[in-house]
């Protein structure tokens, strides 16, 4: 299996880069730590260029592409810390009409056996889909419009970039049929690519600040404690990397487990990495670094927990299921 991109995917992702480096430089990123409303001209404008459409039919007004290439644009929206609740524009783009063109902001959350039931940017959304068990008459899945919004508390967020609520409680009524588990699937593979992203630019990071702060008159990318650290980084980004690639070509369940649990690993391991080279400077609020580790520990627990993902892995080892 090839798992490079084509020329038109690095395309793609070049793109991507360079428009999120225009919109969401650091300037934009420092003021949405300090103001975390959601940026509603720079989601529009993600609208137009076909972020959220990516993967709808060109006669639905789509772009129509495949997951593989969402995965590859949702490493760059992690890689930049792009804030706002993106894998939901991206699953529900065909579903809740104007979230395709980033007009209508979306929420999703997970309230099913084992869901987390945190809702991203609460405050922010048009529209709340909540995710539940399927039922009998329906595939599963439940929408409501404001004001029948659930019971939400207020929740403390470790990501200033991201506020939180908790659904306490929802009401079951008018429910609308969604295929749960490809979209909790595919939620887990774009969450994973978000964290892979991050896990990039933490390796980034580290060498640039090894490669110019002295201590001693040297470097300190010249130290082999230094150098150990960002190899030891670059590895793991590379094996999340082939991970996450390979699960969004098969969309085999257990790869997606998989590729989650690496994206994981890899974007806070780095991240605490990238704090040891940056030593005491790294803790300051003024540094990007701790921004990086607080996105990963939030992302750790969406769509798929490390401990249901290491159990079905442990599943399907025990029974050789390993192909599912």
């Amino acid at each position: 299996m090839d798992l490079s991109p084509t020329a038109d995917q690095r395309a793609l992702q070049a793109g991507t880069r360079e428009l999120l480096a225009r919109r969401f430089g650091r300037d934009r990123l420092r003021a949405a730590v300090e103001s975390p409303a959601l940026d509603r001209a720079l989601w529009r404008e993600l609208g137009a260029a076909g972020f959220f459409a990516l993967r709808l039919p060109e006669a639905d007004g789509g772009v129509g592409l495949g997951l593989p290439d969402a995965v590859l644009v949702f490493e760059e929206a992690g890689r930049a810390l792009l804030p706002g609740p993106l894998v939901a524009g991206q699953l529900l783009a065909g579903v809740v009409p104007g979230a395709a063109t980033g007009e209508r902001v979306v929420g999703l959350c997970d309230v099913g056996e084992g869901g987390g039931r945190l809702w991203e940017h609460p405050a922010d959304c048009d529209e709340l889909i909540l995710v539940e068990e399927p039922k009998a008459d329906v595939r599963g899945g439940a929408y409501w419009n404001a004001p029948d919004w659930p019971a939400l508390e207020p929740v403390r967020s470790v990501d200033p970039l991201t506020p939180l609520a908790r659904v306490a409680s929802y009401p079951r009524s008018a429910p609308r049929a969604l295929d749960v588990p490809r979209l909790r699937r595919e939620a887990a593979l774009l969450t994973a690519a978000l964290q892979l992203g991050s896990a990039a630019r933490t390796v980034e990071m580290a060498v640039e600040h090894a490669g110019r702060r002295e201590q001693f008159g040297v470097r300190i990318g010249a130290f082999q404690a230094v150098k150990h650290l960002c190899a030891e980084m670059l590895i793991r980004v590379e094996i999340a990397r082939s991970a996450v690639y390979a699960a969004s070509l098969t969309g085999r369940s257990l790869a997606v487990v998989g590729a989650k649990l690496l994206a994981d690993e890899a974007a806070v391991r780095n991240a605490r990495d990238c704090l040891q080279v940056y030593g005491g400077m790294g803790f300051t609020w003024e540094a990007d670094v701790h921004l990086h580790l607080k996105r990963a520990w939030l992302r750790v627990e969406q769509w798929q927990g490390a401990a249901k993902a290491e159990e079905a892995l442990a599943s399907a080892l025990l029974t050789e299921d390993i192909g599912v």
